[in-house]
């Protein structure tokens, strides 16, 4: 296979890519990240493309964003094996792998409804112990509700 038969998405100057994406999760990666399109920057998704880790992957990039050390954490809740290349003037700066933290807070809200977490009157914080990377659960510690991988990403549909 020649470059340009690889070459699905041209090369971005400054910004972020997102790699190994679990196939079919890019969009959720961008909700999960609060982008909307709306923001200006230029954007592609490159979905379902052949990896030899993963079988199929998706690529996000994003032109002109460089994302946030707390933004990995939440990619991490949907893409546990996602990599993030900071690109700057053509050249990766900084690329690093998501990991998930042992404890997980104020990103994703329990599915229990009478959880202390999500009383209006109180203003506690969800709070998530993980429980396991592949795949993922997290157990609530307040109401000790185990959120699995498919509750997660229904949060950000």
């Amino acid at each position: 296979m020649g470059l340009s038969e690889e070459l699905v998405v041209r090369k971005i100057r400054d910004g972020t890519v997102i790699d190994h994406i679990p196939a079919g999760q890019a969009l959720n990666v961008l909700r999960i990240m609060g982008i909307k399109g709306l923001e200006g920057n230029r954007i592609a998704i490159v979905m379902n493309v052949e990896s030899k880790k993963l079988g199929k992957k998706d690529i996000v990039k994003i032109e002109n964003r460089e994302i946030a050390p707390e933004e990995i954490n939440k990619i991490a809740l949907i893409a546990p094996n996602a990599t993030i290349n900071i690109i700057r003037d053509y050249k990766v700066i900084k690329k690093e792998k998501v990991t998930l933290p042992d404890k997980i807070k104020n990103i994703v809200k329990c599915i229990n409804p009478t959880c202390i977490t999500n009383q209006e009157r109180e203003s506690i914080i969800s709070s998530f112990k993980l429980i396991s990377k592949n795949p993922i659960i997290l157990l609530c510690e307040y109401c000790e509700r185990y959120l699995l991988q498919e509750d997660i990403i229904k949060q950000f549909e």
